[in-house]
């Protein structure tokens, strides 16, 4: 695989990108195609609890209501993940057994980044070796920013060596970023790097995950394929609270890289609250009425 010169500026066009993406909120969905896309919405969220308050108690309520959605609407699907921190990870393990959800943890010194390899490593380690599947790890943005590429690269590609077979999400976290052109350049070094996702936000950070930001994160994607032929992920993260939304997202995904990625092995939401959300639009769907957000678990 040819790496590019990733010091070389991707112009992006920011009215022409802004105004694609608004094109996206302006379709409508028939009534089957509409909860097609909840079910299939549903499937591709990772329940996260990421909070110093978190105790062994609220993931195992998390990891319960992943595998208790069902019980008001037989038929749902599971959620993709749990996602939480490295030292929850045996927890979520052992609450979710054979339950077929897998478990993500961030690491990398979430959400700042800022640490050395050799912790960010350590960090990584922890996770893999209490079971998880998937590693969400942050990209260092100070040296993004400084211009050295080559350090955020390599920082990558030694945290997806420790990987083995766990699937890598590289968080570019956009809200730090600036602008589109620095969004595609650090999509295009962590895909180089050996992302198997490339994840927009870790949800501390406003703005988190949004159109035009995931709509310039998917033509990387395409962009990739084209070059390489290989298939990369994607993750926006933060702020998709509303089934509508999610909605939204799943149009411009399957318009921008098509039927292949309309599903959890290659596309996920990074939402908690988005589920319940979710919940709510298909019960309508089912018996005619809204049911109140109280009748659903934060957690």
């Amino acid at each position: 695989m040819v790496i590019p010169d990733f010091s070389k500026t991707s112009f992006i066009d920011q009215l022409g990108i802004e105004e694609r993406a608004a094109g996206f909120t302006k379709r409508s969905l028939k009534e089957h195609s509409k909860l097609n896309g909840l079910l299939l919405a549903l499937n591709m969220i990772d329940l996260t609890t990421l909070e110093g308050k978190d105790t062994e108690g609220k993931v195992r309520q998390l990891c319960y209501k992943a595998m208790h959605l069902h019980d008001a609407y037989p038929d749902l699907p599971t959620v993709a993940a749990i996602c939480v921190y490295p030292s929850m990870v045996g927890v979520a393990k052992k609450a979710l057994g054979d339950a077929g959800i897998k478990v993500a943890s961030v690491a990398t010194a979430f959400p700042s980044g800022q640490s050395s390899l050799k912790i960010k490593k350590e960090d990584t380690k922890l996770a893999l070796q209490q079971g998880a599947d998937e590693i969400d790890m942050v990209i260092s943005r100070g040296k993004f920013h400084q211009g050295e590429y080559q350090f955020v690269f390599d920082e990558i590609a030694a945290i997806k060596e420790i990987c083995g077979t766990a699937r890598l999400k590289v968080i570019l976290e956009t809200g730090e970023l600036g602008n589109y052109d620095k969004v595609r350049r650090a999509s295009d070094i962590a895909m180089y790097a050996g992302a198997d996702f490339i994840k927009t936000s870790t949800g501390k950070i406003q703005p988190a995950a949004t159109m035009p930001v995931t709509l310039v994160m998917l033509e990387a994607i395409r962009d990739f394929y084209y070059k390489t032929g290989k298939k990369i992920a994607m993750k926006p993260a933060g702020g998709i609270s509303k089934a509508k939304q999610a909605l939204h997202y799943l149009v411009m995904l399957n318009e921008v890289l098509g039927e292949d990625w309309m599903n959890n092995e290659w596309f996920r939401f990074g939402a908690s609250s988005l589920a319940n959300d979710i919940l709510m639009q298909l019960m309508k769907q089912k018996t005619g009425l809204y049911q109140s957000a109280d009748y659903f678990s934060i957690d």
